[in-house]
C-alpha cells in the first residue's frame, strides 16, 4: 500500500483528507507558556482568541525528526511505501527532518518531495499524489511526477492586516507604518519555495481580492482543471465574494474552500485569503 502523508500546513479540509485517505502530521504552535499540535490541540478560532488574551504572537515549530522516524518505521513494518510532501524546505525544517528520517528508516521505500509551497499550494500537490496513487503509480513514480508538478502551483494571498507580519518580525516597523498609512493590502505570492510581495494594492480589501480574481481569469487558458482552491483565515465574507466571482468564468472546474490552520494563520493573521491553483504543462 502507498501511504500519502503531509503536514498540517496543507490546509485541506477534514472531509477531503478523509475521503482521500491522507495522513496528516502536525507542526507546533508555541506560546510562552503552552505548546499545541496544529489542528489537533488547537483550532484557528482558538488560536486568535489566545493571541487576544495573551497579547502574544505564537512561534511555530517543525515536526521533529523522531516523529517522522516513529511514523515511517511503523508503516514500513506494515509493508507500506510512503510519499511525503509538506511545507517548503525554504520555510521550515520539516522537510529536512523528513529526509533524515527516511534515510534512517528505509530510503528505498520512503520518498520525500519538496512542495516548494505552503497552505493549499501543498494541498494541490497532495491531491495530485492521491490521483496518481489511485491510477496505480508506484511511490517513486508519484514522487517523480510531483517534483515536476510543484513548479506548476500558483499561490497568492491577500493580507488584510500587516500586524502579524510585523509582530512576527516579518516586516519592519517602517514597512508596517507605510502600509497602514497608504492602506496597502499586499498580495503575497509563493514562487520557488519562497514568499515575496507580488503586488501592493491600495485601498479596501476588495481591490486586492479583485486583483487575484483577475489573475486567475488571465490564467484560464492554461489552468489545470482538477480544482481551484480558495483558502482563508476566518475571512468568510471574502471567501463568499471570491467564490461567487470566479464561478462566473470557471465553468465546471471544481472550487474548494478551506480554512487555514494555526501555523499558516500564525504567520499571516486573520482576514488573509488566497486563491491557489495549478497550471498545465507547457
Amino acid at each position: 500500500m502507498i501511504r500519502i502523508i503531509t503536514d498540517s500546513t496543507n490546509d485541506l479540509d477534514a472531509k477531503t483528507i478523509q475521503e482521500h485517505n491522507i495522513m496528516v502530521l502536525p507542526l507546533y504552535v508555541n506560546f510562552s507558556d503552552a505548546s499545541f499540535k496544529d489542528g489537533e490541540d488547537i483550532t484557528t478560532p482558538e488560536l486568535y482568541e489566545l493571541v487576544r488574551k495573551k497579547n502574544e504572537l505564537p512561534k511555530t515549530a517543525a515536526i521533529p525528526m523522531q516523529t517522522f522516524v516513529e511514523v515511517f518505521s511503523k508503516l514500513v513494518a506494515e509493508g507500506d511505501e510512503i510519499l511525503f510532501t509538506g511545507i517548503s524546505k525554504q520555510m521550515s525544517r520539516t522537510y529536512e527532518n523528513a529526509v533524515l528520517a527516511a534515510k534512517e528508516v528505509a530510503e528505498d521505500k520512503i520518498f520525500i518531495v519538496d512542495s516548494m509551497n505552503l497552505s493549499t499550494g501543498i494541498g494541490l500537490l497532495v491531491l495530485k499524489a492521491c490521483k496518481y496513487r489511485d491510477q496505480g503509480l508506484s511511490a517513486k513514480n508519484i514522487a517523480d511526477k510531483l517534483n515536476q508538478d510543484n513548479k506548476r502551483v500558483l499561490s497568492q494571498f491577500a493580507i488584510e492586516t500587516m500586524d502579524y507580519l510585523h509582530k512576527g518580525g516579518r516586516c519592519s516597523s517602517v514597512a508596517k507604518l507605510f502600509g497602514t498609512l497608504l492602506k496597502i493590502k499586499p498580495i503575497i505570492a509563493v514562487r520557488d519555495g519562497k514568499m515575496h510581495v507580488a503586488k501592493k494594492p491600495h485601498g479596501k480589501m476588495k481591490v486586492a481580492l479583485d486583483y487575484m480574481i483577475e489573475q486567475l481569469r488571465e490564467d484560464m487558458p492554461r489552468l489545470d482543471k482538477d480544482v481551484v482552491i480558495v483558502t482563508h483565515s476566518m475571512a468568510f465574507e471574502y471567501n463568499e465574494y471570491i467564490r461567487t466571482e470566479i464561478q462566473k468564468f470557471l465553468g465546471d472546474i471544481p472550487v474548494l474552500s478551506t480554512v487555514a490552520g494555526c501555523v499558516i494563520s500564525s504567520h499571516c493573521g486573520q482576514g488573509t485569503i488566497g486563491i491557489l491553483y495549478m497550471i498545465r504543462e507547457e
